[in-house]
């Protein structure tokens, strides 16, 4: 078959168009397309996320000043003050007793051994001198004592609300913790030992730990008025050990 050239012309210029259009519709498609396919590819691929922490555990609750302090300590004094008895406590039994305050040959006048009650009538530089089993002098160093009386404050630590009082009595004697208080107050005593302290109002009246009607251990109570209070100790034969706490409220 064969083509004028008319026909040919015709047919070239056909096909050029035809060429361009399809060249516009290519550019086109890939143009609308890329903006889709950013989004597509940003969408597919997976996005790297920190992976979650454990949540950060909870402030612990902050305590009142009171629960934090650990209460306070107190011990009665064991110097300057009047020994009434003694009880013997040498690491190389037994306690020589002498005759003068000073270790001299030959003026040992007695032997003593260890958990003797001794009675004490003066104090001489680091010596006792003694009454009873045997007249004479010991070295203090070598026994246990406690002041026959004591009165001493209850001062709580700052923040705190509470302290433990911790002693000893040996022979007679009485032993005094004072504690200023509000009216309205709640006032705890437990005692730890088998002595109870009595509890005496700003005024001196009894509120608890009669010896002769109670046999308390323990003692929680408001208080009725403001002021110094007391809790009380006494001895009247060789002493004891006691411990109790005391918290106010």
């Amino acid at each position: 078959m064969s083509f004028k050239p008319s026909q040919l012309m015709i047919a070239g210029a056909a096909g050029l168009t035809t060429a361009v259009i399809v060249a516009y519709l290519t550019v086109s498609t890939h143009s609308s397309q890329s903006p889709a396919s950013s989004t597509l590819n940003s969408v597919s691929q997976p996005q790297t996320t920190p992976s979650p922490t454990a949540a950060a555990p909870a402030n612990p609750p902050i305590s009142s000043p009171s629960s934090q302090t650990n209460p306070v300590v107190i011990r009665p004094p064991v110097e300057n003050c009047r020994i009434s008895m003694a009880v013997v406590d040498d690491p190389e039994p037994p306690l020589n007793v002498r005759s003068s305050p000073e270790v001299q040959d030959g003026n040992i006048v007695g032997q003593l051994d260890n958990d003797t009650f001794i009675s004490v009538v003066n104090e001489d530089q680091g010596w006792l001198q003694i009454s009873s089993p045997v007249e004479g002098w010991v070295a203090k160093n070598r026994t246990n004592s406690s002041c026959a009386n004591v009165q001493t404050p209850i001062n709580f630590l700052q923040g705190g609300n509470s302290a433990i009082i911790r002693g000893q009595i040996i022979g007679g004697g009485s032993h005094r913790y004072t504690l200023n208080a509000g009216s309205g107050q709640t006032l705890t005593v437990e005692s730890r030992q088998q002595v109870f302290p009595r509890i005496v109002t700003p005024d001196g009246e009894l509120l608890a730990g009669d010896p002769y009607t109670e046999n308390l251990t323990e003692w929680t109570g408001e208080l009725p008025q403001t002021g110094e209070y007391t809790l009380e100790l006494d001895s009247n034969f060789r002493g004891y050990e006691y411990e109790f706490l005391v918290k106010v409220e």
